[in-house]
């Protein structure tokens, strides 16, 4: 199942679950306090003020790593855009005979990079597309080496160009592994959970009004469940709603640039 699908579904899932709730916190507060109306409310307080202040907490835990997350894996493609800019112009270093060779293994593999991203959500293709770069990578580094020691080549052209296209390699991989950095599944389970027990807390508390007030009801599980599902998204971006496709462009800018 597609990922923004799926997303959606448990956040319309977790709303429906709310609603629910806060309909049976309420009733279980009227029924308290019917049997016992002085005491229906007493020490409830603090309970509900620890967990509404957990919730607070963990959504702000949670949306705050997720957004920073989200910044550092648009960053890195500027880096990449850099790295890959950096070792294509120190190709000027070799000789005159290599330079078409390599050039031509720069504009695939800025290609396949592109491709890599377009492929998502579909993470099958998208691993298999990184195989292929791995591939490219491979190449330009035998070219490189081979072409930097070759009568014509310029005296510091291993010193400047073989660096500079092992921090064009070294992105690749920290890009991938950024992409896979998420907070523990646990972390999600206890946001769903007291997002839950909020619910019934809520309800429970509204129990004091005869009328049911639906618009403190509808905004209560529609803020929580709109934010949980933001996090989510901005979580897993080019899988959601939320793309990073945008950055993109400087990639996209740079192999236009390759002639």
């Amino acid at each position: 199942m597609p990922y923004a699908l799926s997303a959606t579904m448990y956040t319309l899932g977790l709303l429906i679950v709310m609603l629910g709730l806060l309909e049976v916190g309420r009733r279980a507060g009227r029924r308290r306090a019917a049997q016992d109306p002085e005491g229906a409310r007493a020490g409830t307080g603090a309970v509900e003020g620890a967990v509404f202040g957990l919730l607070g907490l963990l959504v702000a835990f949670t949306f705050g790593g997720a957004a920073s997350r989200f910044d550092s894996r648009r960053q890195l493609v500027i880096e990449e855009t850099n790295s890959i800019g950096t070792a294509y112009l120190r190709l000027d270093l070799l000789p005159a005979t290599a330079q078409s060779a390599l050039r031509e293994s720069f504009r695939r593999y800025v290609d396949n990079r592109l491709e890599v991203y377009r492929k998502l959500p579909d993470l099958a293709a998208a691993y298999k597309e990184l195989a292929k770069g791995e591939e490219i990578q491979r190449e330009i580094w035998r070219q490189a080496v081979t072409a930097s020691q070759a009568p014509g080549a310029a005296a510091g052209a291993p010193m400047l160009l073989l660096p500079a296209l092992n921090a064009m390699i070294d992105i690749t991989t920290t890009r991938t592994l950024a992409a896979q950095i998420h907070p523990p599944v646990v972390i999600f389970i206890m946001l769903f959970g007291l997002a839950m027990i909020a619910a019934l807390l809520a309800g429970y508390g509204m129990a004091g009004s005869t009328q049911r007030s639906w618009l403190h009801i509808a905004c209560f599980a529609l803020v929580l469940a709109v934010s949980i599902y933001v996090i989510l998204d901005i979580e897993y971006p080019r899988l959601g709603l939320i793309q990073i496709e945008s950055f993109d462009e400087a990639l996209i800018d740079l192999r236009n640039s390759m002639k």
